[in-house]
């Protein structure tokens, strides 16, 4: 067996679960847009621009749910930070979207922002400078989470910070970049963050085509994180922190340098959940310091925990689970949602521990067995 047939084999064959997910994710991807776009808006067979927005975020938080589990479900290593990474990937997009707006905004200025106009600012601030270019943007969504993520990481497991110590400290760091980001003088819009936007790379936000774009973008994102967690995961670094999850304190006996494999999958994740957020922005339309609220990064453990901890797939099952659950109750009752919410975790911590995927791969053992 040649090398390509082996890769082929332990990326695609060996994972009937995820290749399922990823079938459903390029049908998906397939038919949207054409019942958008082709299908006359009167026909009971066309899919609106709001259903495409709210997939399109859906994939987006799928991606975000897939970097937590490669940290949680395959490492051991509970954050509850990564909705920090997720927001700072959204506002370096936010500021490259903002730059495009040129003198298009309420006040007409053709290089600062209506909220810097308000606040009598006279020139840009340094660290604007650059984002009027996408290429800088894109590499701005990376670098910064990832810079974050590898400071605060090498900190923390130098020290050997774990478990619920390590959680604690990680809400810690998104709930001080909210208390940052809602400060006026940051330069980042305040309570109001960024939004208004007009373009990007030259399209229009509002036109069909840019939107379907958007989501098409979104979903081709899932896929090929997945195929890289996948990689990641089945190959011997993947055994190692699988090793690591299980008995760290032997792994670390038997020579290898855990804190180094922990920190170099901790960065990869945090960029992982920064694409998420630079994809999210230009679909909602805004970006405030709310996303940084510590309560987004404890839904996003729900979502994995519901679909299935330490799968991959299990995590888009379950992203798209709860987040179409919150969009029915928060539409019909949403004071009762996070009552919900807190009744959905304790009810698959108790009875469902290994999610939504967990409980098919029950039943069609019994099937086989039958």
């Amino acid at each position: 067996m040649n090398e390509g047939s082996m890769l082929t084999q332990r990326l695609l064959l060996s994972d009937r679960g995820g290749m399922l997910v990823l079938g459903l994710v390029l049908l998906t991807t397939i038919i949207v847009p054409i019942l958008n776009l082709a299908v006359p808006t009167d026909s009971p067979l066309y899919v609106s621009n709001f259903t495409v927005g709210l997939l399109g975020k859906f994939l987006c938080f799928a991606l975000l749910a897939l970097s937590v589990d490669l940290i949680w479900g395959y490492a051991g290593i509970l954050s509850l930070g990564h909705g920090a990474f997720f927001s700072l990937g959204g506002y370096a997009m936010g500021m490259y979207l903002m730059r495009q707006i040129g003198d298009r905004g309420v006040y007409g200025h053709p290089e600062l922002m209506d909220f810097m106009v308000v606040l009598n600012w006279d020139k840009l601030p340094w660290y604007w400078q650059g984002f009027d270019m996408f290429w800088f943007a894109m590499l701005m969504v990376l670098l910064v989470p990832g810079l974050l993520a590898l400071v605060f990481g090498w900190l923390a497991f130098r020290s050997r910070v774990t478990g619920v110590y390590f959680a604690i400290i990680t809400q810690a760091l998104t709930y001080a970049l909210m208390l940052a980001f809602f400060r006026n003088e940051m330069g980042f819009g305040g309570n109001n963050g960024l939004n208004d936007f007009k373009e990007i790379l030259g399209f229009d936000l509002a036109a069909k085509t840019t939107r379907v774009g958007l989501f098409v973008a979104s979903a081709f994102a899932l896929i090929i994180g997945y195929m890289a967690c996948r990689y990641i995961v089945t190959s011997r670094m993947g055994r190692v922190i699988i090793a690591i999850r299980d008995a760290e304190s032997r792994t670390r006996f038997s020579g290898y340098q855990v804190e180094s494999y922990k920190l170099w999958l901790f960065v990869f994740s945090a960029m992982l959940a920064a694409v998420a957020g630079a994809l999210y922005v230009p679909q909602v339309g805004i970006i405030n310091p709310g996303e940084f609220s510590p309560l987004n990064s404890i839904e996003m453990v729900v979502w994995v925990a519901t679909g299935g901890r330490g799968t991959l797939f299990g995590a888009i099952v379950g992203a798209f689970s709860v987040n179409y659950a919150k969009t029915f109750f928060t539409t019909f009752s949403p004071e009762t949602w996070l009552f919900i919410l807190g009744g959905l975790f304790v009810l698959v911590t108790l009875l469902l521990p290994k999610g939504i995927v967990g409980l098919f791969d029950r039943f069609s053992r019994k099937g086989d067995k039958q």
